[in-house]
C-alpha cells in the first residue's frame, strides 16, 4: 500500500484553473480520471488525513503512485476530456455503466442504395437511422410487420436481394405486397427511398399526417365506389393505429425527452432510462454498476449522461432530459449537451404533472432492476470478494489474487495446437487482455510441453517489459556460478529477437501471433509490437503480472508451468491447476490435491476461469482449422492481401482461370504490378491443381468456379 504523501505535489505546482487529472499506479496504468473547476482545490482534497477520506477514495489514493493533470480553458472542455479519457483508459476506480445485455434497435439503413429495415444490436453505424432501444426483438418485428402494409420497405438480406435480382422473381413479401420489390424493378431507387423516409418519419412520431392522409384517401375511394381500394386503405390505417397502440401516449404534448432514474445502495446502483419520442415511450434500457468510487446520485447522473450522449449527435440527443438530481455543474453539462444536439437542451428535475408521474414509474423500474440484480447475483461484489479470499486461504497465499491468469491447450489429434490466456481481475473477466498463442516449439501432441512453452513465452515478455521500464535489472551471477536463465538467455532465432532498442536486445520476444489481430482491446492495443515509447496508461501486452496462474490440468501441467517460471527466475507468482475429472486443485510439489467444497465460491470462480480459458482456446483452434481448410495457393504470395486476392478472383472468375492467365493479363488487374503478377503466376504454377469435384447425385464433374481452393 502506497503512502499518498510520497507522490503529493506541492500546492504551488497545481494551477487553480479548470482541468482533468489522472491517478496512475506503480505500473503507470491510469486507475482514476476526474475533472474539476479548480484543479488545486480538488487534487489537494485527496491528500488529507486518510481517516477523513471515504473508504473507496482511501483505497484509490493508496493504490496510486502518481498524479498528473491537464489544464483546459472551459468546464465544458473538461467534461468532454474526462469522458474521452475514461473511455480510452478504462480506469478501475471510475464508475462505468455496462448494459446487462445488448439491446435491439429498429434500424433503417439509409446509407444503402435500397434502404433496409432490420433489427440491429451493438455499436451504431454511420448513415443508419435507429429507433429504440426495445426490450425484445420480437416487439420490433411485430411493429414492422404491421407497418409494412403501408410502407412496403425492403427487409431482406443482401444475399436474398441479389438472388431475386438475378432470377427476376421477388421473395414472398413481394408477392403479398409487404415489399415494394425494388429487386425486380417494381419501383425505382428514388421511390423506394421515399418509402423508407416516410417509414422513418412515422417512427419518429409524425404519425397523425399519415393516418389522416389514409383516411382521406379511403373516403375519396368510397365516394368513387372503389370499395376494394377503400377497404385496403381502411386496413392500412388500422394497422398504423395498432402499431401506435403498442407504445401508449404518456405525455400529451408530443414531447421528445429522456427520463433517467437511479436506485442505489451503499455498494451498487441501478439506472433506468425511458426514451420518449412524440409523447410515446419508444425505448427503455437499464444499467447496473458497482460504486467503485465515492459518488452521490448527482455524480451517478453525470456519469450516465456522459455514457448516453458521449457518442451521439443531432436528434439522438432530445430536447429535454429529466433527471432525479442535477449534476454538480449543471450549466457546463447543459452546454455540453446543447453542443452535441446543435440546439438548446433542457436538463431539469420534473416537479409536477405528467412528467413527474412518469418519472415515478421510471424510478419504480430502477428499484425493481436493482432488486432483481441482487437476487440473481447475490450481491456479486461481496460474493467475488469471498471467492478470492477462499482461494487465497486454500492455496496459502498472502493476499487475495486480484489478477488471475488461466491457460489452456487445444488441438485436434495433434494438429493446429494452440493455447489461450484469459485474465480475471477482481473476479471479473477482462476480455481486453485475453491472448492466443500458436505452439511452434515442436510438432505433435504434448500438452505438458505446450504448457511449458506458453508460460515461458508469456513471462519472458513480462520480464522484457520490466527491463524496458527499469523495474527489473540484471544482477551478475556469483563467481563460479552459472548465469541464471533469466539473465543470460539462450541464443535466439534472429527472427524472434525483439526489435526494441536498448537493454531489451537479446531477450527473445514472443511470436507475432501471441496477440491475434481479431483479439484486440478497445484501448488502442492493435496487436503490433511495442515501439519503445513512454508508457501512457493504456493496457500493455503482457506487462502486468498476475498473483495467481491457473492451468487447465493436473499435476504434470502444474509442474511444467512452475518449471517455466523457475527457469525465468520468477518466484513470486503462485501456480495451481484445476483437473476436470474431480475438480481437484493441484499445487506444485504436492502429491495430494486441495479439495474445495462443492458449495465453495472460490471453487466456482476457478471453474469459471478454467471454462472461459477452454472456450477461448477451442474457438481459436476451430478458426485456425477452418482457415487451413479454406487455404488457397494465393495465400503464399508475399505482399498479396485479402483485397487484391478478391480483385484477382473477381477479374478472372476462378483460380482455375487465373492459373491459365499470362503475366501480362494478370497485370491488367487494378493494383497488381508486374512483380506481384510474376509471384502469383509462380505460386499457381507450383501448386498442383486439386482433384475435380463430383456431384454425387448426378455424377457430373463440376468446374472450379468459387475461387476458394485450387
Amino acid at each position: 500500500m502506497a503512502d499518498p504523501s510520497s507522490y503529493r505535489p506541492s500546492p504551488g505546482q497545481i494551477p487553480d484553473s479548470p482541468g482533468v487529472y489522472k491517478f496512475r499506479d506503480e505500473h503507470r496504468r491510469v486507475i482514476y480520471v476526474g475533472k474539476a473547476k479548480n484543479l488545486r482545490q480538488r487534487v489537494a482534497s485527496y491528500f488529507q488525513d486518510l481517516a477523513h477520506l471515504h473508504p473507496r477514495t482511501r483505497t484509490m489514493v493508496t493504490t496510486a503512485a502518481s498524479v498528473e493533470w491537464t489544464v483546459v480553458s472551459t468546464e465544458v472542455e473538461a467534461l468532454q476530456l474526462e469522458y474521452t479519457w475514461i473511455k480510452e483508459f478504462d480506469p478501475r476506480f471510475n464508475v462505468k455503466y455496462r448494459d446487462d445485455k445488448s439491446y435491439p434497435y429498429l434500424a433503417v439503413t439509409l446509407n444503402e442504395e435500397f434502404p433496409r429495415v432490420q433489427v440491429m444490436r451493438g455499436a451504431k453505424k454511420k448513415g443508419v437511422r435507429y429507433f429504440g432501444p426495445y426490450g425484445h426483438a420480437w416487439a420490433i418485428r411485430e411493429t414492422v410487420d404491421l407497418m409494412l402494409r403501408v410502407f412496403p420497405v425492403r427487409t431482406c438480406s443482401a444475399g436474398v436481394f441479389k438472388n431475386a435480382a438475378r432470377t427476376g422473381r421477388p421473395c414472398l413479401l413481394g408477392y403479398i405486397d409487404k415489399c415494394s420489390a425494388p429487386c425486380v424493378g417494381r419501383v425505382t431507387p428514388e421511390e423506394h427511398r421515399a418509402l423508407a423516409e416516410d417509414f422513418c418519419d412515422f417512427m419518429a412520431g409524425r404519425t397523425g399526417t399519415y393516418i389522416r392522409r389514409l383516411e382521406k384517401d379511403m373516403m375519396q375511394a368510397a365516394e368513387e365506389m372503389e370499395y376494394e381500394r377503400a377497404a385496403r386503405l381502411r386496413d392500412d390505417a388500422g394497422a398504423l393505429k395498432r402499431a401506435m397502440e403498442k407504445s401508449a401516449v404518456v405525455l400529451a404534448d408530443a414531447t421528445d425527452a429522456d427520463l433517467i432514474a437511479v436506485a442505489e445502495d451503499e455498494l451498487e446502483a441501478a439506472l433506468q432510462i425511458f426514451h420518449v419520442r412524440g409523447g410515446r415511450v419508444r425505448g427503455q434500457r437499464g444499467w447496473v454498476t458497482d460504486k467503485v468510487e465515492a459518488v452521490d446520485t448527482a455524480g451517478l447522473v453525470e456519469h450516465a449522461l456522459q455514457q448516453l450522449y458521449g457518442e451521439e449527435r443531432g436528434d439522438a440527443v432530445p430536447k429535454e432530459v429529466l433527471v432525479p438530481a442535477l449534476p454538480e455543474d449543471t450549466e457546463a453539462v447543459s452546454q455540453w449537451l446543447a453542443e452535441r444536439r446543435g440546439a438548446q437542451v433542457s436538463l431539469r428535475i420534473p416537479q409536477r404533472g405528467d412528467k413527474k408521474d412518469l418519472m415515478t414509474t421510471v424510478q419504480r423500474n430502477a428499484q425493481q432492476a436493482l432488486g432483481l440484480h441482487k437476487t440473481k447475483r447475490a450481491s456479486d461484489l461481496t460474493t467475488r470478494s469471498r471467492a478470492l479470499e477462499e482461494i487465497a486461504e486454500a492455496l496459502g497465499l498472502d493476499a487475495a489474487p486480484l489478477r488471475i491468469e488461466c491457460y489452456d491447450i487445444s488441438h485436434l489429434q495433434g494438429d493446429d495446437v494452440v493455447a489461450s490466456m484469459v485474465v480475471f481481475e477482481d473476479g471479473l473477466a477482462r476480455k481486453s487482455e485475453y491472448r492466443r498463442f500458436q505452439i511452434k516449439g515442436f510438432e505433435g501432441q504434448d500438452d505438458v510441453r505446450s504448457m511449458h512453452e506458453v508460460i515461458g513465452r508469456r513471462f519472458k515478455r513480462y520480464l522484457q517489459e520490466k527491463e524496458r521500464t527499469g523495474e527489473w535489472e540484471q544482477t551478475p551471477p556469483v563467481s563460479g556460478e552459472a548465469p541464471h536463465p533469466a539473465q543470460v538467455p539462450s541464443a535466439p532465432d534472429p527472427a524472434q529477437v525483439s526489435p526494441l532498442p536498448g537493454p531489451t536486445q537479446g531477450v527473445p520476444a514472443p511470436a507475432a501471433d501471441d496477440i491475434d489481430p481479431r483479439d484486440t482491446d478497445p484501448h488502442g492495443d492493435d496487436g503490433r509490437e511495442d515501439d519503445g515509447r513512454e508508457d501512457d496508461g493504456r493496457p500493455k501486452r503482457f506487462a502486468y503480472p498476475p498473483q495467481l496462474v491457473v492451468v487447465d490440468g493436473g499435476q504434470p501441467q502444474v509442474a511444467a508451468a512452475r518449471r517455466a517460471l523457475d527457469e525465468l527466475g520468477i518466484d513470486d507468482i503462485a501456480v495451481c491447476g484445476l483437473a476436470k475429472r474431480l475438480e481437484e486443485v493441484w499445487l506444485p510439489d504436492d502429491d495430494d490435491p486441495v479439495v474445495l467444497p462443492r458449495s465453495s465460491e472460490g471453487l466456482y470462480l476457478l471453474q469459471r476461469v478454467r471454462d472461459e480459458a477452454h472456450r477461448f482456446a477451442i474457438t481459436y483452434q476451430r478458426s485456425k482449422r477452418a482457415k487451413r481448410i479454406r487455404s488457397s495457393p494465393l495465400d503464399d504470395v508475399a505482399g498479396l492481401g485479402e483485397t487484391r486476392k478478391q480483385a484477382l478472383i473477381k477479374h478472372f472468375g476462378s483460380v482455375k482461370k487465373l492459373r491459365q492467365a499470362t503475366i501480362e493479363e494478370i497485370c491488367q488487374v487494378p493494383g497488381i504490378g508486374r512483380r506481384t503478377a510474376e509471384s502469383v503466376a509462380a505460386a499457381l504454377a507450383s501448386a498442383a491443381p486439386a482433384a475435380p469435384a463430383v456431384n454425387t447425385a448426378t455424377g457430373e464433374i463440376m468446374e472450379e468456379d468459387d475461387g476458394g481452393t485450387s
